[in-house]
C-alpha cells in the first residue's frame, strides 16, 4: 500500500517536470562536487575556500618570511622616508636569523628564508618611488587644467 503524502510530492514533481519547471536550472548537466570522500578536513578547505581565507599566518615562520622577502621592495612603496624602510629591512634580517636558530619541525625539511641587502634593497626602493612619482606626475600634467568659475565662457 503506498503512502497518500508520498504520492501527493509524485504528483506535484511530475507536474513541475511537466511544465518544465527543472529545464534549465543552473548547474544542470555537471556532477556535484563531492570533494574528497576519504577527507577528514573536507570543512575546513571548504570554509577557507568558501570565505577566501588568508591562510598565511597558519605557515611556518621560515615560509611566512620569505613571503615577505617576496614582496620587497614593492610593499614598501608607501613609506616616505628611507630610514623607517631602513629599519623594516633591519627588522626582517633579525627576524630571519632569530628563525634559523630554531630547529625544523620533525620530519620536515628545514626552510631558510633570505636575509636582505639593506643597501642595495633601499636603492630598489628609491628607485621604484622615484618612478611611480614620474609615472603620476605625468598623469597629472595631461590632465586639463581645471577653469575657474568665473571663467567658463
Amino acid at each position: 500500500m503506498s503512502d497518500p503524502g508520498m504520492d501527493a510530492v509524485e504528483r506535484q514533481i511530475r507536474e513541475a517536470q511537466a511544465r518544465g519547471a527543472f529545464d534549465d536550472l543552473p548547474g544542470a548537466g555537471k556532477p556535484l562536487d563531492l570533494g574528497s570522500t576519504n577527507d577528514p578536513d573536507w570543512w575546513v578547505k571548504g570554509l577557507i575556500e568558501r570565505e577566501r581565507l588568508d591562510m598565511t599566518a597558519v605557515l611556518p615562520s621560515a615560509v611566512q618570511l620569505r613571503k615577505e622577502a617576496e614582496g620587497f621592495p614593492e610593499s614598501l612603496t608607501e613609506v616616505s622616508r628611507e630610514e623607517t624602510v631602513r629599519e623594516v629591512l633591519v627588522d626582517y634580517n633579525r627576524r630571519v636569523r632569530r628563525d634559523r636558530m630554531q630547529p625544523a619541525p620533525v620530519g620536515m625539511p628545514q626552510v631558510i628564508a633570505p636575509i636582505v641587502d639593506v643597501d642595495d634593497m633601499v636603492e630598489r626602493w628609491a628607485r621604484l618611488r622615484k618612478a611611480r612619482a614620474g609615472g603620476r606626475q605625468d598623469a597629472m600634467d595631461q590632465r586639463p587644467a581645471k577653469r575657474r568659475w568665473w571663467r567658463r565662457r
